[in-house]
């Protein structure tokens, strides 16, 4: 057995030994699946009550993989959720800190909406539109557009303003990959730059305006849609479920011609598409019963299937063979290969 493997297992005697000090289990990560979990949550504590409420924390995808990489025992927490997969760099530092036994379930699908009030004056964009308007160097070049008229000649005057994630949240890598760098391949130089030298790519096609054109919120989604609703003619990037919410305030604004809704999500018709995830620390387990009550209605077919009580907060039910998936890999506790991710 390897150095790694005996920390694992060292450290999750240690955690059983004191399970009585923490019995509530503990999630941490993305805003955009913190409404799926708190739901799941609520109902596993009025069905479960001797397990204890499941506490769940919104801390961003990438500083809730920080902490749940950091160690097992009672200190660190038992699932981290994810508004896209875990790196190649993340599981690097799990196995480093002796995390080697994880299950990733995905629990359904959400789209990075683009959404602004309801009287602003721009209907639709496109992903090169977006990415001329807040790459900090569009193409290499130094950035000049002030307005989204300087950005396409067919949009209104207006100044560009966009709220959006830190750089801590999985919804910003996910605005770098569906969105930045798919804006900045319609650049054929861009496509043959990321052959070439990719770490130029990426400072090219994600690097993001730091002048007050795109301006941080923070983790918290509902920050966002107070922004928008109070500021016409701003945008915001924040999840679907999100919008969902708020439709009296906000509406959608089409990414290429494609609205965001659950039927454009579902299709992957949308360019925001993308899917959620949940990732549970298996030395846990068996030191923390509500861990398995959890992720159990995480997956129920009541919860996250197409006429699943998800659906009214916003999920989007991924297709049969992957909540199949999913729910195998809940019962089972299916160990995730860390060599697959990148």
């Amino acid at each position: 057995m390897n150095r790694i493997l005996l920390l694992a297992a060292a450290s999750a005697v240690t955690f059983a030994s004191a399970a009585d000090a923490r019995t509530q289990m503990r999630a941490v990560g993305s805003s955009t699946v913190y409404p799926f979990a708190k739901a799941a949550a609520e109902r596993v504590a009025r069905a479960n009550p001797r397990l204890g409420a499941p506490v769940i924390e919104s801390t961003g995808t990438g500083a809730g993989f920080k902490l749940f990489c950091s160690g097992v025992g009672e200190r660190f927490p038992d699932v981290s959720n994810a508004s896209r997969r875990m790196k190649a760099s993340e599981a690097k530092m799990c196995a480093a800190n002796g995390v080697a036994q994880i299950t990733e379930i995905q629990i359904g699908l959400d789209g990075l909406a683009l959404a602004t009030a309801r009287s602003t004056g721009i209907s639709g964009l496109t992903q090169r539109d977006l990415y001329l308007a807040l790459a900090k160097t569009p193409f290499g070049k130094a950035q000049k557009a002030r307005t989204w008229k300087d950005v396409n000649g067919r949009l209104p005057a207006i100044p560009i303003r966009v709220f959006g994630p830190p750089p801590t949240s999985g919804t910003r890598d996910s605005l770098n990959e569906l969105i930045m760098s798919a804006g900045c391949e319609t650049n054929a130089a861009m496509v043959a730059m990321k052959k070439s030298n990719e770490s130029k790519y990426k400072t090219i096609c994600q690097g993001i305006r730091e002048d007050g054109a795109f301006i941080q919120a923070g983790e918290n989604d509902n920050l966002i849609v107070q922004k928008l609703a109070a500021n016409p003619n701003t945008l915001g990037f924040f999840g679907y479920s999100f919008l969902e919410e708020n439709q009296n305030k906000l509406k959608g604004v089409a990414i290429n011609g494609v609205q965001p809704t659950y039927q454009s999500i579902a299709g992957f018709s949308y360019p925001g598409a993308r899917p959620l995830y949940i990732y549970v620390k298996n030395a846990h387990v068996r030191a923390i019963p509500a861990i398995r009550a959890f992720v159990a209605e995480m997956t129920k077919e009541s919860a996250i299937g197409p006429n699943g009580y998800m659906k009214q907060l916003g999920l989007v039910a991924a297709p049969n063979n992957v909540r199949a998936r999913s729910q195998q890999a809940a019962r089972q506790m299916s160990p995730l290969n860390l060599a697959s991710l990148k």
